[in-house]
């Protein structure tokens, strides 16, 4: 039995004519069923249904043979012994650094000064100031990212857009 883990939204959208191509079709919608396990037309596969920071685990771990995730979600996984085969072409975005409108962004970076960085996405973040040699103080969050510089939170924040 092979077990593929997905999450539901964009990149479950996009993945399922792709499983449904290769003969995979699931034996219920997912997308209205309360059901986290699925058969699938195929009765050597199922299809399990996580959130989408949690289908690395699942595969790391052995609760799913296969996973598929956005680059976003593996970039911050911090496991060991997963590979990345295939790149499937879907649910494309950008990684962005946004501020408000007022905020003088290259001020800040021609005078040195730490950035703070609010953002759910700290290795991502880290990893794009470094490479522009600009110190940050990281502020992890959840969600609504948009309101921690309104609020004074931080200075910019990185997201998906």
């Amino acid at each position: 039995m092979i077990t593929i883990a997905l999450s539901k939204g964009r990149i479950f959208d996009e993945t399922m004519p792709i499983l449904n191509a290769a003969g995979i079709v699931c034996a219920e919608n997912p997308e209205i069923s309360r059901k986290l396990v699925f058969k699938t037309s195929n009765k050597d596969v199922k299809i399990i249904i996580v959130r989408a920071s949690d289908v690395p685990t699942y595969v790391e771990r052995g609760g799913a043979d296969i996973g598929i995730a956005g680059k976003d979600i593996l970039d911050e996984y911090s496991g060991t012994g997963l590979y990345y085969p295939v790149d499937l072409n879907i649910a494309k975005c950008k990684m962005m650094v946004a501020a408000k409108k007022n905020f003088d962004y290259e001020k800040v970076i021609k005078n040195k000064r730490r950035l703070k960085v609010a953002t759910k996405y700290p290795n991502t973040a880290r990893s794009f100031f470094s490479s522009k040699g600009i110190h940050i103080d990281l502020i992890k969050l959840y969600g609504s990212m948009e309101l921690a510089p309104i609020v004074g939170l931080s200075d910019v924040i990185v997201d998906l857009v």
